[in-house]
Formats: C-alpha cells, structure tokens, sequence
C-alpha cells in the first residue's frame, strides 16, 4: 500500500469552507479506483510533555486557535500509480478552493506500509 500523509495550516477566517471541502475531497476521493481510504484529522489536543505521556495522563484539549488551524490528511492507495491518477485529478478538480482556505503550501509525506 501506498500512503500520503499531508499537513495543512487553515486560516482561522475558513474553517467552515475548508471543513466542507474536506467532506466533498474524501467523497470524491473515495469513488476512485485504487484509493482504500480517506481521513482527514483536526487537531484538538496536546500532550503536556513527555513525562505526562509515560505517566498515562490525557492529553490536553486546545480551547482556543492562535493564527490557524492544523488539519491531517492520511490517505492510503493500492499504489503509486494509483496515488499519481488520483493526484492529479484532486489538483484539476480543488486546487483553486483548497488555496484560498491554506496559510502555506502544506506538507506533505509519500511512502509505503511497513508493517
């Protein structure tokens, strides 16, 4: 299996817009061949530090949003053709949408399953 994983940073001012085009990108995503799945995380907590995390406390939930809003999107395909195809016809259908919604360019991470 091939996977992307890919970081954004959303404009406070687009949450709503950028949330709904995460909806209508993982269904449109999801109808083509090769893509097994589609997930698209918003980032709500934190840990405290390290200690906190071999003590097994909870993580923190974040109450307010400075300046953006960190989105993930982990993405798993048959393949990197599969992942090539799909890609580029993501970028003709959103590209525009998805820029206007985004502080940067995100971040993105290619690479295939290990176990």
């Amino acid at each position: 299996m091939f996977n992307e994983i890919c970081i954004y940073e959303a404009k406070l001012t687009k949450l709503n817009e950028i949330e709904e085009l995460m909806k209508e990108v993982a269904e449109f995503y999801l109808q083509q061949d090769g893509v097994i799945d589609v997930r698209y995380i918003k980032r709500t907590h934190r840990q405290k530090d390290f200690n906190a995390v071999k003590e097994g406390q909870l993580p923190i939930r974040l109450t307010k949003n400075v300046g953006k809003v960190i989105y993930v999107l982990h993405w798993v395909l048959e393949n990197e053709e599969a992942h090539a195809r799909v890609s580029k016809l993501g970028v003709e259908k959103f590209y525009k949408r998805w820029n206007r919604c985004l502080i940067t360019m995100p971040k993105i991470i290619l690479g295939e399953n290990i176990v």
